[in-house]
């Protein structure tokens, strides 16, 4: 088994070379000139608090076309009903802060460690990282956070502490991703739960294609509070 050391240089491996269960490298940092290097490959960050800084490229790669998306009508009905309002870049830190919390509380871990926080709290501030947030009055009760280049929308991570909360942001982020003529939601590892919206496997080397195709300015994003639709 073959795993690569990052040096200091901006730089990574072929993602070809990636180990059998998505593992690439070990080492670097969390920089934003890292990350965004990192993510325009189709390359991210995820491990445990304590642990050396892993760096990963998945294959199959579960990914959603905005196109594709599917909301099951019941969730639908429930959503128009619920009294749930969501919102655009309000609350990032609190978002992040929260996915972190809710998988604490279950004692299930979690990779969103202080160090990685504190990094996307960063690149948030730059235009990169983005989130929806869901609201009962004026608490928030869900959302999720991602990082966006050009047009593609790399989900990260996601929490309820209602119904369903969860799922309202990721209507309202498919909704806007759409209207912003976004192509592809990289959502990293499959679950029933998002092949239920219409996300489904692709390989790696189909994905990598993809990358390229829509990825070809990393220019930041302004910051998506202004757009309230």
């Amino acid at each position: 088994m073959t795993v690569f050391q990052l040096t200091k240089n901006i730089s990574f491996p072929p993602v070809d070379l990636a180990e059998k269960n998505g593992l690439l490298a070990i080492g670097g940092d969390l920089s934003p000139q890292r990350l965004v290097a990192a993510y325009s490959h189709g390359i991210f960050p995820w491990y445990s608090k304590g642990d050396p800084l892993l760096w990963w490229f998945t294959n199959p790669r579960l990914v959603l076309f905005p196109d594709e998306f599917r909301i099951p009508k019941r969730l639908l009905r429930y959503a128009r009903n619920s009294g749930i309002t969501t919102t655009r870049d309000c609350a990032f830190p609190q978002v992040i802060r929260e996915c972190a919390a809710i998988r604490a509380e279950t004692g299930a871990g979690t990779w969103i460690t202080k160090e990685m926080q504190a990094a996307y709290i960063e690149l948030h501030g730059m235009g990169f990282a983005h989130s929806v947030e869901c609201w009962q009055e004026n608490r928030l009760v869900g959302g999720l956070y991602g990082i966006a280049l050009d047009r593609v929308f790399f989900g990260e991570s996601m929490f309820s502490r209602i119904k369903c909360a969860s799922q309202f942001a990721m209507i309202n982020l498919l909704k806007f991703l759409k209207m912003k003529n976004f192509q592809m939601v990289d959502c990293q590892m499959t679950t029933d739960h998002l092949l239920r919206f219409g996300a489904r496997e692709i390989s790696g080397r189909e994905f990598q294609i993809h990358l390229k195709e829509f990825i070809k300015d990393t220019t930041p994003h302004e910051n998506w509070k202004k757009d309230i639709h």
